[in-house]
This record gives structure tokens, sequence and C-alpha cells, in this order.
């Protein structure tokens, strides 16, 4: 259907899913190391496949991209759903926003591309970007219902604010990460007391 984007999925034939899983290996640590503009033929060198090889798995940087990031959103999408019953929403909530922090800053440049792409049905990642989304904002929700989050919050807004810190923590000088304390005083100016029962 035209319109679609172009999910890459793993070959079937062995020697099809030995150059995807090659080139989706070199991706990851050039994304790693030089961030979202890595260089596609230096990718496709370190797989040790011919540029048309990479293209024929991944037609676009877009489809590269989502599939090196595919497992990471579906993490957090699963980890969403463990969280859902959780005694203390608060303590979920936290929990998985520092998984969303890492998963967002794995890659310079990886944060721009998915806050695009919660919003924007024409890229590769939007489906699973909109799953995240929603069970993220699942957990708010919950918070919220117990009081422990500021009722005005809304999920765009808690995206905004782990955008803001998975910045912070790609800007992050080696060896220390500034995203935990930016967390931190994140969490304290998002949650409430709560209800207390008691003096």
């Amino acid at each position: 259907m035209d319109g679609k984007p172009y999910i890459a999925q793993r070959p079937r034939r062995a020697d099809g899913r030995r150059n995807y899983d090659a080139i989706l290996a070199a991706a990851r640590k050039a994304f790693e190391t030089d961030g979202a503009e890595a260089s596609l033929e230096d990718i496709a060198s370190q797989a040790g496949v011919a540029i048309g090889t990479l293209y024929r798995h991944f037609p676009t940087r877009a489809s590269l991209v989502e599939a090196a990031t595919r497992d990471g959103l579906a993490d957090l999408v699963a980890r969403a759903e463990r969280l859902s019953g959780h005694p203390d929403p608060l303590e979920a909530l936290a929990e998985w926003m520092g998984q969303a922090v890492r998963h967002f800053s794995i890659f310079r440049g990886l944060v721009g591309i998915l806050a695009r792409s919660m919003y924007d049905e024409g890229t590769p990642s939007h489906a699973t970007c909109n799953a995240m989304h929603r069970g993220g904002a699942g957990l708010l929700r919950a918070a919220q219902a117990a009081g422990r989050v500021r009722p005005d919050l809304t999920p765009d807004e808690l995206f905004d604010l782990l955008s803001g810190a998975a910045w912070v923590r790609e800007q992050s000088t080696s060896g220390r990460d500034g995203s935990v304390r930016f967390l931190r005083l994140m969490l304290d100016g998002i949650s409430t007391p709560g209800p207390t029962g008691g003096e």
C-alpha cells in the first residue's frame, strides 16, 4: 500500500539472515559511536557487505534506525505492561522513566527521531513509538489516579520531560550520567505527597 512506511524484516534464507544480522550489528555500533548520521557506507564496510546489499535490506536510513532500536522500544512496551499492576504506581512510573531515558539516549540524535516518529505515521518507528507512548501514558494515569503525580501533567508533557532527560544523558561527559539527578529533580517536580491517612 502506497505511503506505508517500510519495516525491515529478517530474511528467511540463511545468507540473507547473515547479511541482515551483520548490517544490524554494525549499525548499532556505528550509531552508538557516531550518532544517527553515521555513514551508511562505513556500516556496510564494517558488516562486510556492499552498500547495495545494505540498501536491499534497509532502503532508507530511517528503516535501519527503526530496526536497530526496535528491540529497545519493544522492551519499553513490555516493561510498561509488567509494571501496570505495581502496588506503588509512582515507583512503577519512575522505574519505567529511567529505562525510557536510557533507551532514548543510546545514540546521539535518537531522541529527536523518536519524538518525530511518535506523531508522524509515515515513519517506520511510528507504530512502536505509539505503543511505547500508550504504555508510559498508562503508568502516568495510574500514578495520577493514586494521587502520586500532579493531575495536570499530560502524557505528551511527560515525553517532553523524558526527551529533555535523554538529551542531558546524551550530552553527559564520560563517566558521569547527568540524567540521574535530572530525573530525580523531575520526579520531585511532578510527584505529590499523595494520600497519607494520618499526621
